[in-house]
């Protein structure tokens, strides 16, 4: 019988080398990534369900880590994604989407990285809030 695979959920880290937080982030995501897509084979010298348990559970996803900022397009969808309460942790002074975009439009730099986006299931999660972010990724649907 014929199927069609689920495609891999996109996930994309809005990185900034010069930012530690954004670096210890764009760490935790490549082993988040990696771990997700790990498969053990019957042969293995050693059990490692132990380290992985947790991990096991998130789904498989694909990893885009970008030092470009995201495109007028793709900060509106990420503020859609994000709603008006929370546009100020994404846009450094911005209350709603407009001044967020105008904002962004004077100084790219006025975007807090570093930003993370499930662009499958509309999530984001910005700044230094790593434990917050894996959490968010914890939460992908299967």
């Amino acid at each position: 019988m014929f199927r069609f695979h689920k495609t891999l959920d996109m996930i994309t880290l809005f990185h900034k080398a010069s930012s530690p937080a954004s670096v210890r982030l764009a760490a935790a995501l490549r082993q988040a990534s990696a771990v997700a897509s790990e498969t053990s084979t019957a042969d293995q010298a050693s059990d490692h369900s132990a380290q992985t348990k947790e991990a096991t559970s998130r789904p498989e996803f694909q990893l885009e880590v970008t030092e470009t900022p995201p495109t007028a397009d793709q900060l509106r969808t990420i503020l859609g994604y994000v709603g008006g309460d929370r546009i100020s942790t994404l846009v450094k002074g911005a209350t709603d989407e407009q001044e967020a975009l105008r904002k962004y439009a004077e100084n790219v730099e006025n975007l807090q990285r570093p930003v993370v986006v499930d662009w499958n299931n509309g999530k984001v999660g910005a700044g230094e809030n790593e434990s917050e972010i894996l959490k968010m990724l914890n939460q992908l649907q299967k």
